[in-house]
């Protein structure tokens, strides 16, 4: 059978410019092949440059995934319509037993859980059926008494509820029934119009009439006079007699405390919960508490985990949380390969190219598929991005050759896109210091130093100097704050194709001045003809890392 289970294409964490509008654009490629559906998925909060780029072609918000870990939407979950608390007990065991399950959730008129009724439940009223005034104390409704003795309403009105009196077995003798019936009780007798009679004249206030395929007019028009509910039903008089407390709503006898599941929770947190009671079967809501189904625990062992497809990055610190508990499908990427393994072969695409966002254009042109205009548009914005309107030194020849074309199909000019988008990148107003940090911030590991670098690409010289400022004084706290042992910010100046350095955390300065025999002073350096983080920062601080580990671990 066909997988019809969504695939989530994600970047990093952190989501910048070329990870967005790669797994965009690669959805949408996927997506017209007419492939499994694919779905354009962020890790993390979108920067300003990105929110620009979107809002101008006219693309939403990818939705945002923080984690990928099993949870009980990944499990089959069984369409068990719910019942009302007003259906009999009769009702709701011939549904069990139709359905083959133990369980039933009953729903409120705004499909919410308002409790859980079960097999046993059912079992346990049925033996404590032998209280007379079960069905008054229930408040059983008279439609209730029709549906559990397939009854037939004579004269009354079957949204009438009982309310008072008790379940009374009508005798033949008037004798003996002017010694048992009271006013208000429910009657189960024969058809002999004496006993019907003198029931109704006792002032009964239901009466069961078995096996009777007529009863008499006189009588109809008696009850009718006094109020009486007549039913007939085609059951014995023993066998009504039986029935009739299972036509008590299950409301009496439900469970109110129930175990229920989100379509959210985790499938740990399930197992756990399932674990400690001894019901098999659990409702399941979605996020606005409404009723979508029954999940069991035999069906923890269907669990189909998320199926994804990584785009810009194949680092395990970078991945949203929960991808050990994922299906990845494949890795498109222009980064050196990472630490990131998978549990069987992989579809795995890695080119040394200055943007994921070239990789995908060239998957458009090796399918045959024409690249959508506003699609075009979000992959030359990528382009601009990642090779910093191709200075940086990961740019190659393709991805030149790319924006080119891509801004053609876009109807764009690149020198026009790009003063755009570097002025929206560049805006510090209303911004945070941490807004600022996270902008295009991705985590790296190395013989166990955790460090955090942030990249920030501007044009003027004055918001470099705003920008740095803001970084210096914010660094410090941040690195405790995002669990790291030092902390980078590159803020890169494109008309000079230079990068100053601001760095925080034990033995950052030192790392920094090992990596690039530059003077660091106060947790600044400038680094002359630096633009690349991935080509020319990163490998630098990876190499002084690797030379002399034990120098720079936090003592």
């Amino acid at each position: 059978m066909p997988d019809n289970r969504q695939v989530l294409v994600i970047g990093h964490q952190n989501p910048d410019t070329d990870s967005v509008c790669s797994a965009i654009a690669y959805a949408e490629l996927k997506n017209l092949l007419g492939d499994q559906k694919h779905i354009p998925c962020r890790a993390g909060e979108i920067n300003q440059e990105t929110a620009f780029v979107l809002q101008r072609f006219g693309i939403p918000v990818p939705m945002r995934v923080n984690d990928v870990s099993a949870q009980v939407m990944d499990i089959d979950i069984r369409n068990i319509p719910g019942i009302s608390g007003s259906v009999s007990m009769r009702k709701a065991w011939e549904k069990m037993r139709d359905l083959d399950i133990h369980s039933l959730p009953v729903i409120t008129e705004d499909n919410k859980v308002e409790g859980i009724i079960t097999i046993q439940d059912i079992a346990l009223a049925n033996m404590d059926g032998l209280d007379a005034h079960a069905l008054s104390q229930a408040s059983v409704p008279i439609k209730n008494l029709l549906e559990t003795l397939k009854g037939e309403l004579v004269c009354g009105s079957e949204d009438q509820i009982i309310s008072k009196g008790k379940i009374v077995i009508g005798a033949a003798s008037p004798d003996v029934m002017e010694a048992t019936v009271q006013k208000d009780d429910i009657v189960l007798l024969a058809n002999r119009y004496e006993a019907q009679l003198c029931a109704i004249e006792l002032n009964a206030s239901c009466l069961v009439v078995c096996l009777a395929p007529s009863i008499a007019k006189t009588i109809i028009k008696l009850a009718r006079e006094n109020g009486c509910t007549i039913i007939s039903t085609p059951y014995d008089t023993y066998a009504a007699a039986q029935l009739i407390t299972q036509s008590i709503p299950v409301s009496r006898y439900m469970k109110t405390e129930v175990n229920s599941f989100k379509l959210s929770t985790s499938v740990d947190e399930a197992k756990r919960i399932m674990g400690q009671v001894r019901f098999n079967y659990f409702p399941v809501t979605d996020n606005n508490s409404e009723y979508c189904g029954m999940v069991s625990k035999r069906n923890l062992l269907n669990l189909k985990r998320k199926q994804l497809v990584l785009v810009d990055h194949n680092e395990r610190a970078q991945c949203v949380d929960g991808i050990e508990e994922a299906d990845i499908l494949g890795i498109i990427d222009h980064h050196r390969i990472g630490d990131l393994e998978t549990s069987g072969p992989v579809f795995f695409r890695n080119q040394p190219v200055g943007c994921t966002a070239t990789i995908i254009y060239q998957m458009y042109l090796e399918n045959g598929v024409k690249v959508p205009e506003n699609i075009a548009g979000i992959l030359c914005c990528a382009i601009l991005s990642d090779t910093l309107a191709l200075h940086s030194p990961t740019c190659t020849k393709t991805d030149e050759n790319a924006i080119n074309e891509l801004s053609k199909i876009a109807g764009v000019d690149i020198a026009d896109l790009t003063e755009e988008l570097f002025d929206a990148a560049e805006d510090l107003k209303n911004q945070t210091p941490e807004d600022v940090l996270r902008r295009d911030y991705k985590i790296f590991v190395q013989n166990g130093v955790r460090f955090g670098v942030s990249q920030g690409t501007y044009n003027t010289e004055s918001i470099i100097a705003e920008a740095e400022k803001m970084m210096h004084d914010y660094l410090p706290s941040a690195v405790s704050s995002r669990h790291v042992d030092m902390l980078f910010y590159i803020a890169t100046s494109v008309p000079r194709q230079s990068s100053d350095v601001i760095c925080a955390g034990s033995n950052s300065s030192l790392l920094l001045q090992k990596a690039f025999n530059v003077p660091v002073k106060d947790g600044r350096a400038t680094l002359p003809g630096m633009m690349s983080r991935k080509k020319q920062f990163i490998p630098a601080l990876l190499n002084a890392l690797s030379e002399s580990p034990n120098l720079y671990l936090t003592k």
